[in-house]
């Protein structure tokens, strides 16, 4: 009998003009992998194999998807056709453990195919060797692979994932340590092959929504060999930057009959073509070197190298949404992922289907705002001289007079600063808002359940002094009659107070639009503090500790919390976004305002039940345990304490367990976190000069760091 490598160099040799053949040593693995012994290869020579090896060999021509997958597919025929001696023949032979390996990193020379199973992501026990790189192609700084991740059920429309990160030299990185040959040299073929080879996107998250279009994220280097501009320079800001419409590459994009969005051509780009029945042609661009990533909402994230970033963009594409632009706008088009504005329906005279409004969502047509509840630049506003007020549903910046703290807080040693987890999201929850137009009423019987703008006087409520007030954002008393949201005013009533409006704006058509958003964004969130070591089963001690150290562990998964945390506030404060840029004129229509989603009404009932839920705690706080804040920003509140640790302050029963009602320490939203601590000395100073402790007790501007 010829010898075991005789006998592979046999099979070789018939392969040897098959161009999807990996290298040798790739190639011993796999055969290793598949069971392909020197016993059952002779068996298979016996059995004249070589004529299958050949049949095979005349279909090379159907696409084949990589080396690997192709070689390996050709292996596990061997095995099933021709088992070892004593083995039953199968036609559908289990793939052994060690084939199912075969995932890991691996460069993929050309397009998916289309008949090749998914691969079945197993974690293997140590790191497979690395295949070789084809000679022709230079290796680039780092080929690290990325660390592994909770991987999601592969759509075998999508089989590479939802994005992919290209290097300068060709690679792109996909999620699961893939790596795809990017043959591309322009944007135009950037396009084209993301769209017909690359095998990149995502399912749709609602069954009358649209699947997510594959997003690309360029290097600084894969940039310049596309010809673009490595930097964005100019005077606006940033994220205004677009590229001249006779910049070559956008002439290049026209030209093969492309289209640009209105946004243009900056560092969120999208290139796409009408939709040809039901596929969609598009591809979303990120350019990292023109701060498409926001280092507060991506902390680290653009320095990574291409596969982390490739992993930090996919856990977040997975949990929450593939990246559209800033999380502001991914937050934005969640909603609408969830919450697609029409489904199909049949019209009974004809039996053709056609597109009708989906109960529950916002609809395909901007609407108007009431006058209270827009800006005052908006037309509707200015159109209509108005003048009698509006809505002022913010979020707390209130801190207390120095003149009203007492001795015994004054002498405490520190100030502790807890932070409620978003805040905004927790507010979301179950959150019944407007989905019509608004009506108008004058002298109406207030009802909790209707969402809306009421104009009522609440001045006359007073409340102790030490507490901000929940009606305003900086905690003064009102001095008159002011529109509030429905939530305020039905907080009023909760307290024991007579409400009479005198007049309102509400809406017929309601529903708990945010729902779906608020459960995707929690389990997100929830989902990747636990896979930082912060568990839903830690007592309070045990999770201050968690907290503590949960950014160390893995600084990736870390700034994807950041962004998901940055997509709920970013999200909420979409919904009434203002004009831009220094030519806008007042009365003018600006482009969001065409968009469904500006709705001023439900960014209002949002913010303000969360501040309802934030001075409830206050006032629950106060009557359980004697203490009144120092201050208050949005979400974070900062007490003066015996100790460094909010454990020595807040509620707890004789049995150890947190009362309800007040502040309780935990990982899901709207329970609270420490967010710093300093010296009650420092607060104090802080008050006198007007500043707010709650703004700095972290270090640094809360504000501004989180681009607020």
């Amino acid at each position: 009998m010829a010898s075991e490598e005789e006998l592979f160099a046999n099979i070789d040799a018939l392969l040897a003009e098959e161009p999807q053949l990996p290298p040798p040593a790739e190639r011993a693995r796999l055969r290793e992998a598949a069971g392909i012994t020197q016993a059952r290869l002779a068996q298979a020579l016996e059995l004249k194999s070589t004529q299958s090896i050949k049949n095979w060999e005349n279909g090379r021509s159907e696409p084949t998807g990589s080396r690997l997958a192709a070689y390996q597919r050709l292996l596990e025929g061997w095995a099933a056709k021709y088992p070892a001696h004593g083995t039953p023949t199968s036609s559908a032979a289990p793939v052994a453990p060690a084939a199912a390996q075969l995932v890991a990193p691996a460069t993929f020379t050309g397009p998916a195919a289309p008949k090749a199973k998914a691969p079945v992501p197993v974690e293997a026990p140590a790191a497979p060797a690395a295949p070789e790189r084809p000679a022709t192609r230079p290796a680039t700084s780092s080929r690290r692979p990325a660390k592994k991740t909770a991987k999601p059920p592969t759509d075998p429309r999508f089989p590479h994932g939802p994005l992919a990160v290209l290097d300068g030299d060709g690679s792109a990185y996909g999620v699961d340590g893939i790596v795809l040959d990017c043959p591309a040299t322009t944007v135009v073929e950037l396009v084209e092959w993301t769209l017909r080879e690359s095998g990149l996107g995502a399912a749709k998250l609602n069954r009358y929504g649209k699947d997510s279009d594959p997003l690309i994220v360029l290097t600084a280097a894969a940039a310049v060999k596309l010809g673009l501009p490595e930097r964005l320079e100019g005077h606006e800001q940033r994220r205004s930057l677009r590229l001249p419409e006779d910049h070559p590459v956008v002439k290049q994009v026209a030209k093969a009959k492309w289209q640009l969005t209105q946004r243009g051509f900056g560092p969120w780009a999208r290139i796409y073509r009408k939709a040809q029945g039901r596929e969609r042609q598009c591809v979303q661009l990120a350019i990292l070197s023109w701060d498409a990533l926001d280092d507060r909402s991506w902390p680290g994230v653009s320095e990574m190298e291409p596969a982390d970033i490739a992993r930090v963009l996919g856990v977040y594409a997975q949990r929450v949404i593939t990246p559209r632009g800033s999380t502001a706008v991914s937050g934005l088009e969640l909603m609408t992922a969830l919450r697609p504005p029409t489904k199909p329906e049949r019209d009974e005279e004809t039996g053709n289907w056609t597109s009708g409004h989906n109960p529950g969502s916002l609809g395909t047509e901007p609407m108007d705002p009431a006058p209270p509840e827009a800006t005052v630049e908006h037309p509707v506003v200015v159109q209509s001289g108005w003048t009698g007020g509006f809505l002022n549903e913010e979020a707390y910046q209130w801190v207390r007079s120095v003149d009203l703290l007492s001795d015994e807080e004054c002498l405490l040693p520190y100030a502790v600063g807890l932070d409620l987890n978003t805040a905004f999201l927790a507010a979301a929850a179950r959150l019944v808002v407007g989905l019509s137009a608004p009506d108008h009423f004058h002298n109406v019987t207030f009802n909790p359940k209707i969402p809306g703008s009421w104009l009522v006087d609440l001045s006359h409520i007073e409340l102790d002094p030490r507490l901000p007030s929940p009606f305003t954002p900086d905690g003064s008393r009102p001095t008159g009659p002011a529109w509030y949201q429905t939530h305020t005013v039905a907080y009023a009533q909760e307290l024991g107070y007579d409400v009479h409006p005198i007049e309102a704006y509400l809406r017929r058509e309601t529903g708990a639009y945010l729902d779906p958003w608020h459960d995707r964004l929690k389990n997100a969130y929830v989902d990747t503090l636990a896979d930082l070591g912060v568990t839903k089963d830690l007592d309070d001690r045990q999770f201050l500790a968690a907290m503590e150290r949960h950014k160390q562990v893995d600084p990736a998964l870390a700034a994807v919390l950041s962004a998901i945390k940055a997509t709920v506030k970013g999200g909420v404060g979409k919904l009434r976004e203002r004009p831009q840029g220094k030519h806008y004129k007042e009365g003018e229509r600006w482009p969001a305002l065409e968009r469904p989603t500006w709705r001023p009404d439900i960014r209002a009932a949002v913010i303000s039940k969360a501040r309802v839920n934030m001075h409830r705690k206050l006032n629950n706080m106060a009557k359980m345990t004697g203490l009144f804040p120092l201050a208050v920003l949005s979400d974070c509140v900062v007490y003066p304490s015996p100790s460094a640790s909010p454990l020595d302050f807040l509620p707890y029963a004789a049995s150890g367990k947190p009362q309800p009602g007040g502040f309780r320490l935990g990982p899901t939203p709207g329970l609270a976190k420490l967010e710093g601590v300093q010296e009650m000395a420092w607060a104090v100073d802080l008050m006198e000069k007007g500043l707010n402790p709650a703004r700095h007790i972290k270090g640094g501007d809360a504000v501004l760091d989180e681009g607020e």
